[in-house]
């Protein structure tokens, strides 16, 4: 009856309703999760981790072969998981980390640009 069918295989769910009703379900099940769990998380922040999963209109996993392992720095990627092996591939190809993300910035212990950190402010003493 399609009107009481229930999965929550979201593959299924992406490939026979789309990539929208495969958002909308992760969003429900991370929320009976944390519900389960009985932490109350605002719903904002799960709504924000189901956007990340599914931006590319594909759904993607949080882990090393899914969001995480796609980004452009070498420190972001290797902060994540696998340091060396990350660390390693990108010594030998040459890769360079031009830091302008918050994750390599904070692994090479440079304040972030953003917040305080994204500007520049000078004290000039009144000459009186």
């Amino acid at each position: 009856d399609r009107s009481r069918t229930y999965t929550n295989n979201i593959n299924e769910i992406q490939s026979y309703l789309g990539i929208e009703a495969a958002r909308q379900a992760i969003i429900n099940e991370m929320l009976d999760t944390m519900e389960g769990a009985g932490l109350d998380v605002d719903v904002r922040h799960l709504i924000t981790v189901s956007d990340v999963m599914t931006s590319s209109g594909e759904v993607r996993a949080i882990g090393r072969h899914g969001v995480s392992g796609t980004k452009h720095s070498i420190l972001a990627r290797s902060a994540f998981e696998v340091t060396v092996s990350h660390l390693l591939r990108a010594g030998i190809i040459g890769e360079r980390d031009e830091l302008r993300g918050v994750t390599e910035n904070i692994v090479v212990g440079q304040p972030i640009a953003l917040g305080t950190g994204s500007v520049d402010l000078f004290y000039i003493p009144d000459e009186a």
